[in-house]
C-alpha cells in the first residue's frame, strides 16, 4: 500500500502529459497530491494521463501551456493556486531538444530550447514563490547531459540543462529562511515514446549504462516524490542523478 505522504498537498508538474512527466504526475498522485499537469500539443495525451490518475483514485487536472510563452507559463501557475486555494509542489519537467552541429543550429532553435527549458523553469519558480509556504518544494528535471555528453551534437541542449542545476543551487540559498527547499534530479537514458530502449541509438547508449539498462519514468517519478515528501526537508541545492551509472 502506498504510503500517503503528499495528502492535501497541491503539485504542477510542466510538460506531464508523456514520459517522464507522466511517471512522475502518477507518483506524486499515488501519494496523496492533487496534480495539475501542464500540456502544450497534445490534450488526448494529458486526458490518458489524468484519466489513469482519476482511475488510481487520485485527483488531476490538465492545463495547456505553452512553456515558451512566459505569461502563459505564469498564468498557469497562478491558474492552478485559484483553483485550488494552494500549491505546494513545482515540478519543472517540460523541455525540449535539438541535436545537431553548433553551426547548423539557427536561432529559432535555440530560442525555443532557451525559452522551454531554461527560462519557463525561472518564470515558473519565481510565479511559484508568491504562493510556496513552509514546506514548499521546487524539484526540476536537468539531465546528466549536464555532465556529460557522449555523443556529438547535444551543445545547447547541455547548455540548458546545466543551467538549471546551477539555477537550482542559487535559489536554494536565497529561500532556504522560507522553508522551501530546491533541487534538480538529473535522469540519464530513461524509456520514453521519445527515447525508447528499443531504438538504434539505445544501443550506442547501453553500453555507457553501469546497470546495463535504461531506466523508466516510474523510477525518476520515485525520487521526485520522496524529495516532494516531508522525509526530505534536509535536502537542498541538490544535484541528485538517476542515470543507472552513466555518469559513474
Amino acid at each position: 500500500m502506498t504510503t500517503k505522504t503528499l495528502a492535501g498537498k497541491v503539485a504542477i508538474v510542466t510538460g506531464g502529459s508523456r514520459g517522464i512527466g507522466a511517471g512522475i504526475a502518477q507518483r506524486l498522485a499515488a501519494a496523496g497530491a492533487t496534480v495539475a499537469i501542464t500540456y502544450n500539443s497534445s490534450a488526448e495525451r494529458a486526458e490518458t494521463v489524468t484519466k489513469s490518475i482519476g482511475e488510481a483514485g487520485g485527483t488531476a487536472v490538465a492545463l495547456r501551456v505553452d512553456a515558451a510563452d512566459r505569461e502563459a507559463v505564469r498564468a498557469g501557475v497562478a491558474e492552478v493556486v485559484e483553483r485550488f486555494g494552494r500549491l505546494d509542489i513545482l515540478v519543472n519537467n517540460a523541455g525540449v531538444t535539438v541535436v545537431g552541429p553548433v553551426e547548423s543550429i539557427s536561432e529559432a532553435d535555440y530560442d525555443r530550447n532557451l525559452a522551454v527549458n531554461l527560462t519557463a523553469v525561472f518564470m515558473a519558480s519565481q510565479e511559484a514563490l508568491r504562493h510556496l509556504g513552509d514546506g514548499g518544494r521546487i524539484i526540476t528535471i536537468g539531465s546528466i547531459n549536464a555532465d556529460r555528453i557522449h555523443f556529438g551534437g547535444g551543445s545547447v541542449y547541455a547548455l540548458t540543462k546545466a543551467g538549471v542545476a546551477g539555477l537550482t543551487r542559487a535559489l536554494a540559498r536565497e529561500v532556504s529562511g522560507r522553508g522551501i527547499t530546491v533541487n534538480t534530479v538529473q535522469p540519464g537514458p530513461v524509456d520514453t515514446d521519445m527515447n525508447p530502449a528499443d531504438s538504434p541509438f539505445a544501443e550506442i547508449t547501453r553500453p555507457h549504462i553501469a546497470v546495463g539498462r535504461y531506466g523508466t519514468a516510474g523510477e525518476v517519478g520515485s525520487l521526485v516524490t520522496y524529495l516532494a515528501g516531508p522525509d526530505a526537508a534536509y535536502i537542498s541545492g541538490a544535484t541528485i542523478n538517476v542515470d543507472g551509472g552513466f555518469a559513474a
